[in-house]
């Protein structure tokens, strides 16, 4: 038999015979069913015992389909025969899997339909579990085996069992609890369909109203999140480029001092700077009164609104920039630089027309990332909206306000999706087809080129102006946890900090007393989790996307970006009325937050592997394969080392998201499985911001030591180049 073939079929065996078929009550993570009464426990039993005691007759057929490919031993792969078993094994198996799993529910049958039909079933369903899991895995991958033997994409095993896992999981935990909810927007509150009501609510005032052209009023939610997106992503992305190219390229020695400093806000829940900016800015805030009484003018409450969300906002995914455009600036070519200088171009012609051509694809990823950010962003207009309104605000309080319109809230959902795509169709028009390869295997003994005087001296001092600005907001978080009352009391205390994590010892050992303890160690293991598997999916992604050509390329690439455009408290709506019933039951488990973490997240692992990837040549690959590696191999130790940054990247943002996630979190969280920013979210409820901004700054530290460890773990891309010293040239 075909290796790949038996391996799928073992563990699809294995599945079926020996783990347990149903969800764990106790979750996924807890193996208490090895010792009570497995395997005759119906409660944990796997699919085999079940039928054989006479239990859910209804998984008889999957033993067949799933011994179907034993057909294949001694069958050539270039024999027809090979991809027609395999082809009808894994389509019938998924199909009929999954047919099961929606048509049995809690009470039996699912529809009406199937009640009189098939008449009462007299038993129910429980969500999938380990076995489940696994053989759905191998009809799977029995099922891209068979479609790779029919010459797909070069009859590469890697590449289309790869596209297919990737398409499997964003169908299951991205379109299809989106399209739950979003088909909401054609239902009435009787839940009756309703193609007039969704014209009605789509084209509403509220939505696309102009009354602020003819009126002192704001304009609709979707012109105020436009124009607030459209500055977030060109303003981020000049900020993160001036960041990168004084971290890179302007020799100064402090300028490593530069990452920390601007990873810094993307490691912080967006209220708190929000709150410091109120505490600065606002109308008895520290720098507002300061200038009133210096001016002899009356303080204005000018903060509130489109200024002070576009502040926060700036703060907050300008790092995200960053991120991305690091890695394409340390990646452009030296010796293209020397060569255009060679050819008597001055350095400002030089990065006018070699450099920064080169770094459009990070230019264009940036903006893309700033806009989507800023559209989905909730926490910051939350704080600081103000009356101007804006769609990720107004879905949530559609959702969980007084009206409890879920259909409201899928409409205003659409329109932000129309933009977004939109904003990832104008990019893919800028970029074109031209070529930004930078990296082709040969030795590359250039040293980066200078900057040119009139951008290195005006980066120079906008590094200092927003560094500078960055440190005193932080600062007042920092010095806000130790303060009584942050505003009114300013008398020095460490309560906050001994109530939150506080220790104490006892004849037991240590003890954990402080009320944060429970809440930070779920969040560091669910973040620790969904990172690495964020990081994984997303870079694979990116390497679909950048190095293969496969029918449907388009709509692959728009269903990987569909979660990060949704707000997070659509996707967690969604994925509660998704996966509170069978065949998917996830919520309240820890489960279900670290999916909605990997594939809310995993976007930005699949533009920073673009932005990097497309930096290197194909040349490197064919080498690799003409050599005799496969593309597994290839894209193991060839691709990955050379993308490092990218790695870093996806690494980072996907933890300290999942440190700092608020939307979706608020829908998702349980007792077991309390999240930090829920926890943070109630004590300022409950107006103890001292532990909330305690409990922040905690977060902050530990979050920078990540960074930093992940740095250092992965390093830097080696890339064959020459280390040297730039030289800037007096004034």
């Amino acid at each position: 038999m075909n290796r790949t073939v038996a391996l799928w079929l073992t563990i699809g065996l294995i599945g079926f015979c020996v783990l347990p078929w149903y969800v764990l009550e106790d979750g996924l993570w807890n193996f208490e069913w090895l010792r009570d009464g497995y395997p005759y426990d119906t409660d944990y039993a796997p699919g085999l015992f079940l039928l054989l005691q006479g239990e859910k007759l209804w998984l008889a057929p999957i033993p067949i389909l799933l011994l179907l490919p034993l057909l294949t031993i001694g069958v050539s792969k270039r024999n027809p025969l090979f991809n027609k078993v395999l082809c009808i094994a894994g389509a019938l198996g998924l199909f009929y899997l999954l047919a099961q799993g929606f048509s049995i529910g809690i009470r039996g049958w699912n529809t009406e339909l199937l009640t009189q039909t098939f008449g009462e079933l007299g038993d129910r369903q429980f969500g999938f579990g380990y076995g489940a899991m696994f053989v759905g895995a191998a009809f799977l991958f029995f099922l891209t085996t068979g479609i790779a033997a029919r010459g797909v994409v070069n009859g590469d095993v890697f590449v289309v069992g790869s596209i297919g896992f990737v398409i499997a999981l964003v169908s299951l935990f991205i379109l299809y609890p989106v399209l739950n909810m979003l088909s909401s927007a054609l239902q009435d509150n009787d839940g009756a369909y309703s193609f007039s009501l969704f014209v009605s609510k789509f084209f509403s005032d509220k939505i696309w109203g102009l009354q602020c052209l003819t009126e002192n009023r704001s304009c609709g939610v979707a012109w105020n999140s436009l124009v607030l997106a459209l500055c977030v992503g060109a303003l981020t992305t000049l900020l993160g480029l001036v960041f990168a190219l004084v971290a890179t390229r302007s020799g100064l020695r402090q300028a490593h001092l530069l990452r920390p400093l601007t990873v810094l806000p993307i490691i912080t829940p967006p209220f708190v700077i929000g709150l410091a900016i109120i505490l600065l800015f606002g109308l008895s805030g520290a720098i507002t009164t300061f200038v009133a009484d210096l001016l002899g003018i009356n303080p204005t409450r000018w903060i509130y609104g489109l200024p002070g969300i576009l502040i926060a906002q700036l703060l907050s995914f300008t790092p995200i920039a960053f991120l991305v455009l690091i890695g394409v600036v340390e990646g452009v070519s030296p010796s293209m630089e020397e060569a255009s200088q060679t050819l008597r171009a001055s350095r400002w012609q030089t990065f006018r027309t070699v450099s920064l051509p080169l770094m459009r694809p990070g230019l264009a990823n940036a903006f893309l990332l700033g806009f989507i950010e800023s559209m989905a962003d909730f926490g910051n207009p939350l704080v600081l909206g103000g009356n101007y309104d804006v769609l990720s605000t107004e879905i949530f309080f559609a959702i969980v306000g007084a009206q409890n319109d879920q259909g409201k809230a899928a409409v205003l959902a659409i329109v932000l999706l129309i933009f977004t795509l939109s904003a990832f169709y104008a990019q893919r028009r800028w970029l074109g087809k031209k070529s930004y390869t930078t990296q082709t295997g040969k030795g590359d003994s250039g040293i980066p080129a200078s900057l040119p005087r009139r951008i290195l001296y005006p980066s120079y001092a906008l590094v200092a102006i927003w560094g500078t600005f960055t440190i005193v907001v932080y600062s007042m978080i920092v010095y806000g946890g130790f303060v009584e009352v942050w505003g009114l009391n300013h008398t020095l205390t460490f309560k906050h900090y001994i109530t939150a994590f506080g220790v104490s010892m006892t004849e037991n050992g240590l003890h954990f007393r402080g009320s944060a303890w429970d809440s930070f160690w779920t969040t560091l293991r669910i973040a620790a989790t969904a990172a690495p598997l964020t990081a994984a999916i997303g870079l694979v992604t990116a390497y679909l996307l950048v190095r293969q050509n496969f029918a449907g390329k388009n709509a692959f690439e728009f269903g990987t970006m569909l979660s990060f455009a949704i707000p997070g408290t659509v996707i967690g709506v969604a994925y509660i009325l998704a996966f509170n019933v069978p065949p998917l039951e996830l919520t309240g488990t820890g489960v279900i937050l670290v999916l909605s973490f990997i594939f809310r997240n995993m976007p930005v692992g699949i533009r920073a592997g673009i932005a990097s990837m497309s930096q290197l040549d194909k040349s490197l690959d064919e080498a690799s394969l003409t050599l005799g590696a496969n593309t597994w191999r290839t894209f193991r130790e060839i691709i990955l080392p050379l993308m490092k940054p990218a790695i870093v990247a996806a690494l980072v943002f996907s933890f300290v998201r999942a440190m700092t996630a608020i939307s979706a979190v608020i829908f998702l969280v349980s007792a077991e499985h309390n999240m930090a920013t829920a926890y943070i979210i109630g004590r300022v409820e409950n107006n103890d911001y001292g532990i909330a901004i305690a409990y922040s700054t905690v977060l902050i530290v530990v979050m920078l030591t990540a960074v930093t460890l992940t740095q250092l773990l992965v390093g830097k891309s080696k890339t064959g180049r020459r280390v040297g010293t730039i030289r800037t040239q007096a004034a």
